[in-house]
């Protein structure tokens, strides 16, 4: 049995994820903001944690800690035009300083482990130019070049590796996705002509926090359905 920390974990990709590990036996510490989990477990300890608060309560939280997976997120697509740069810093504040807070907070717990697993969200949108999505764009860009730095500092004790999703269908994407035309033509724009869903991105970080990554440190996995690499 590990002990792994899922922050965001009571919807979407963080309560997939949770679910999982949980099947394979492993205690695991689930942090949501409003919605509590509706999972009931033995091995499940559900706590409340806004990450963007400098005075976070983790007392709940064991000395060890063999990963974390950061899930909060969000989507404000806007032309550029009609954006405010407080919303640039709301979602940094929200996508980049509340998971510098939080490893940082939790450094003594990982580094516990001997060999711990860090696993953080970006977008596809990081190295495509889409419209409309310059604060996904910069926030999440911003998100691969900590990992990238956190990974050679922390290694080999931690190790820090970072999914880069398309579309997934999940209540944060839910907005985009609410039509049956909004589906289709994001299966559409996918080469493997499907939205992804939670499950998908759950089993990427799964793999992410288990031995069978051991070896893997500092990478950006695209789980996208093919729309970063392949033109059809």
């Amino acid at each position: 049995m590990k002990n792994f920390l899922i922050v965001g974990g009571s919807s979407g990709i963080g309560f997939a994820l949770c679910k999982m590990l949980l099947d394979e036996g492993h205690q695991v510490y689930c942090t949501y903001l409003t919605k509590i989990p509706e999972i009931n477990h033995q091995h499940l300890i559900s706590f409340q944690l806004d990450v963007r608060a400098s005075d976070q309560n983790l007392e709940l939280l064991p000395d060890q800690l063999d990963g974390i997976v950061y899930c909060p997120g969000a989507i404000n697509l806007k032309p550029f035009n009609r954006l405010k740069p407080e919303e640039f810093a709301q979602d940094y504040d929200l996508q980049v300083i509340g998971a510098v807070r939080l490893i940082q907070h939790n450094l003594d717990r990982l580094k516990q482990s001997g060999l711990s697993s860090v696993v953080l969200f970006s977008s596809v949108a990081a190295s495509l130019g889409f419209n409309f999505h310059s604060v996904v764009s910069a926030s999440k860009a911003a998100v691969e070049g900590l990992a990238r730095s956190l990974a050679a500092e922390l290694a080999p004790t931690i190790r820090v590796n970072v999914i880069a999703p398309s579309i997934t269908n999940t209540p944060l994407a839910s907005k985009y996705l609410n039509t049956e035309e909004k589906i289709q033509n994001n299966e559409n724009r996918h080469p493997m002509k499907r939205i992804g869903q939670a499950e998908d991105l759950a089993n990427t970080a799964k793999f992410l926090l288990s031995k069978e990554s051991s070896w893997m440190t500092g990478q950006v996995l695209s789980v996208d359905g093919g729309i970063s690499s392949i033109v059809n």
